[in-house]
């Protein structure tokens, strides 16, 4: 006969706690949390320790974790995997990463014990940086430990990846090799409606090319085919245009502008009436109006399609841009790590693949002492660039810095006003947000500040305040907020260093 057993209930505080209280209690529930996880890890490693010797000569030794870590009884491992209710492998894993973060990331595992950062993403980095000797991590444990508090997840990760890279560039080329014959492309099952996923693993410049493409032939087919499709629906027909080359040309060609990026070389003949010139009604059809497809002129066809570049056949709708963040001694010695906003660090010799077939036009570097305002309410290309550049991604508390400059709103910290003074939009006054968070900000009644250069304040309406900076988001008091606000008012920056103030006229 089963057994009831029944629990007391214990008292829910937050249904009668005050909106401050909740949100103090979500942040102590978060640390709590985080700590409970600090000790699991703490007992991971405890039990690495007493399992540091073998028994006999027969009970097998493995080293879990990376270079430098202790050895540990592999038999002994499942024997706490069962005390933690969980398979082998994954205690494993714990073991390895708690080993790792005590001996091989001590500056990282000093955060993440402290309760200061989320620990799965101190995990994650240490299975980034597993494959690197104990003097190269060094780097990695450097870098990683000044991020790990503020930042993003997705950014901690980015920045590990590119001292990975930085720290062991030959072992990372030799895997980056050994990855280019795990390409594949691959198809599923047929479901009960007669469709299949295509599955592929290309490298991230064919990927951005094919993306181009293929949206460059749901926007022509979005016109012949009619308003009825959605726009995922047309880029899935669009796909299957890519396996019928003479079809796609004769589409891409007859809804491709000929005064678009002509050069000297089209249309260049005299003008003078040909055979080919016919009369209408409605007037002179002249070899310049003719559609770019001519059937009975293949060979001029194809002269015309190898004399268009990529950019006219596959561009979007608008001229795409890409932001390429490098030194410039990694582009004079082609030796570091470069980053593309949408793809994150790669090595610099891998530009060629994102960047060879395209029609680069290089814009030069912004010179952000420029004090750049305008009247209007609009953000010129200009003071976008410069907002960008300075903030370096969304500045939303928190969130990833994964935006590209193209997919944000550039709002006003202190809202645009019709009869107010001149000089309201630009880098001063205007902050880079994704469309939810934008829409959050407004509807929220949260209230933001540029308090300096790259430097943005947010208080919420439970007197919270975050300083979102080149170190990601650091927690304000209610009175440090207030008095930073405050102080850029009368046009001074307002900094905190160890709870000590200092200003900057």
């Amino acid at each position: 006969m089963p057994i009831a057993y029944s629990f007391p209930q214990p008292p829910r505080a937050a249904d009668e706690a005050s909106a401050t209280q909740v949100l103090t209690m979500a942040t102590t529930a978060l640390r709590a949390r985080r700590l409970a996880e600090v000790e699991e890890l703490r007992l991971a490693i405890q039990w690495a320790v007493l399992s540091g010797h073998p028994r006999d000569d027969r009970d097998p030794m493995v080293t879990p974790g990376g270079d430098g870590t202790p050895e540990v009884r592999e038999h002994a491992i499942p024997e706490l995997a069962m005390a933690r209710e969980t398979h082998p492998a994954t205690t494993r894993a714990l073991i390895a990463d708690g080993l790792d973060l005590v001996h091989r990331l001590p500056l990282t595992w000093g955060v993440v014990a402290a309760g200061d950062c989320e620990p799965w993403v101190a995990r994650k980095v240490a299975v980034l940086s597993r494959s690197l000797l104990s003097e190269q991590v060094v780097k990695v444990d450097r870098a990683v430990a000044k991020a790990i508090a503020g930042h993003a997840p997705s950014t901690v990760l980015e920045i590990a990846r590119a001292k990975v890279i930085e720290a062991d560039p030959e072992t990372h080329r030799a895997e980056q090799e050994r990855s280019r014959h795990q390409r594949y492309v691959s198809l599923s099952r047929s479901d009960e409606f007669g469709y299949r996923c295509l599955i592929a693993r290309v490298t991230a410049g064919d990927a951005a090319w094919l993306d181009a493409m293929i949206d460059r032939i749901a926007d022509i087919l979005a016109i012949t085919m009619g308003h009825d499709h959605n726009r995922d629906e047309l880029r899935s027909i669009a796909l299957g245009w890519l396996a019928r080359p003479a079809d796609l040309l004769k589409l891409l060609l007859e809804h491709t502008e000929q005064t678009e990026d002509a050069g000297p070389t089209e249309d260049t003949e005299d003008t003078k009436p040909t055979k080919d010139t016919v009369d209408t009604d409605a007037g002179e059809h002249t070899d310049s109006e003719r559609p770019a497809w001519a059937p009975d002129h293949l060979a001029d066809t194809l002269d015309k399609l190898a004399a268009m570049s990529a950019r006219r056949l596959a561009r979007l709708r608008g001229r795409g841009r890409l932001f390429v963040h490098l030194t410039d001694e990694a582009l004079r010695t082609r030796t570091g790590v470069a980053r593309i906003e949408g793809v994150g660090p790669i090595d610099v010799r891998q530009l060629h693949e994102v960047l060879g077939h395209a029609d680069v036009t290089v814009t030069p570097v912004l010179d952000l002492r420029m004090r750049r305002r305008v009247d209007a309410y609009e953000h010129p290309e200009v003071v976008k660039d410069h907002v960008w550049t300075q903030t370096g991604g969304d500045c939303f508390p928190y969130t990833p810095r994964t935006a590209t400059r193209d997919g944000v709103d550039y709002d006003h910290a202190v809202p645009y006003d019709d009869t107010g003074p001149p000089g309201q939009t630009g880098p001063h006054n205007s902050g880079p947000l994704r469309r939810r968070h934008h829409r959050t900000k407004t509807h929220g009644g949260l209230t933001t500040r540029v308090v300096g250069p790259g430097r943005h304040l947010w208080q919420t309406p439970h007197n919270q305040a975050f300083l979102i900076d080149h170190t990601g988001t650091t927690r304000l008091t209610q009175q440090q907020g207030e008095a930073m606000a405050d102080a850029i008012d009368d046009g001074v920056e307002l900094y905190y260093s160890d709870a000590v103030a200092y200003e900057l006229p």
